[in-house]
């Protein structure tokens, strides 16, 4: 095979994934992992997993949009929403005010707003999107998806773009939903583990 044509077939692989990758994207599907145990998928299309039978959440970290470097465990001991959002995303941008209104009313109650931004190749559209939707907490760039990789399959793991997942004080995956959410469902999800005793 030459040169040129093993270039050719590593491009068409690339961009088949690519396509695979977006037929996922801005989805709003409830699957709960392939139905493994350990967690139950309400009407609203939120899951929640039980205290006892919680998975860890993985080693998030890495650069913030603006460059600072963030960690999921800097926040141990808090809530943490985390977000995955992308700035070509519909319903993200349906989501954003949402979002932060609720990380904003409950910022002083301990819970922690953490977003992880995939798929922007450049971090300046990511940015602009947070200037236009108000969005004030930090958002990890993950332009390749290799945080969300880090998520144990079978878990209440990211599936599809938004999703929004729920950490428990102790770093256990206690909650998510895999669709645009509105305050109300999203205090729905908070409210709960925060309840949760230290």
């Amino acid at each position: 095979m030459s040169g040129t044509t093993r270039r050719r077939t590593r491009l068409a692989a690339t961009l088949g994934a690519a396509a695979a990758l977006a037929l996922t994207a801005c989805s709003s599907g409830t699957s709960d992992g392939g139905g493994q145990a350990g967690f139950i998928t309400g009407k609203a299309g939120i899951a929640t997993a039980a205290p006892g039978s919680r998975t860890p959440a993985p080693a998030i970290d890495g650069k913030t949009l603006d460059g600072k470097p963030v960690a999921l465990a800097d926040y141990k001991g808090k809530v943490v929403v985390l977000n995955v959002w992308g700035s070509w995303c519909g319903p993200c941008r349906a989501e954003g005010k949402n979002l932060q209104e609720v990380a904003q009313k409950y910022q002083d109650k301990g819970v922690q707003f953490l977003g992880i931004n995939t798929r922007d190749v450049d971090p300046a559209n990511a940015i602009r999107f947070e200037q236009q939707t108000g969005i004030t907490y930090p958002s990890l760039y993950d332009p390749d998806g290799t945080q969300i990789l880090r998520f144990p399959k079978g878990s209440l793991n990211p599936q599809s773009i938004p999703t929004t997942i729920v950490v428990d004080r102790e770093g256990g995956l206690a909650a998510r939903a895999m669709r645009a959410l509105s305050t109300e469902d999203l205090e729905k999800m908070i409210t709960p583990v925060l309840a949760e005793q230290k």
